[in-house]
């Protein structure tokens, strides 16, 4: 039988282009449209929430991953972009997002080429296993940089 978990998050208008949110795990911020629909600089949107919920769950994941494929984890940073579709309609959807990960480790006795190919391995369970990836409609590349460093 399948489990569930809810997640929540409320909402306030405060005027003009400005709300302010409040999560369920109990960070609150205030939060705009972007700058170019109108929106104010400086705060979160809902389109850096959008690509900052795909890039927290997948390095969350790839986290959980490594673990497990056993990796000597050093660092890991990611960059990700959500490139957004503008219709002639007029409606928009996020038509990519593109993760760059940087993942640096320790080689182990599969030497170097072994542990990149578990790291590459770990990153694709990432993706496989995250929720918001899966969730998620537009296509979700994945380009990454392993160091290997001793």
């Amino acid at each position: 039988m399948a489990r569930t978990a809810v997640y929540h998050t409320t909402v306030r208008w405060k005027g003009e282009r400005w709300g302010h949110i409040r999560m369920g795990n109990g960070p609150e911020m205030d939060f705009s449209a972007p700058p170019d629909a109108h929106g104010h600089a400086g705060v979160l949107t809902p389109e850096d929430a959008f690509v900052a919920a795909v890039n927290t769950c997948i390095m969350m994941m790839f986290l959980w991953s490594a673990e497990r494929f056993k990796l000597d984890l050093v660092s890991y940073e990611c960059r990700a972009e959500g490139l957004k579709r503008i219709e002639l309609d007029r409606t928009e959807i996020f038509a990519e997002v593109t993760l760059r990960p940087r993942v640096t480790v320790r080689p182990d006795a599969a030497g170097q080429a072994g542990t990149e190919a578990r790291v590459q391995r770990a990153l694709q369970s990432a993706v496989k296993y995250s929720l918001v990836a899966s969730s998620i409609k537009p296509k979700l590349v994945l380009e990454p940089v392993v160091e290997i460093v001793s």
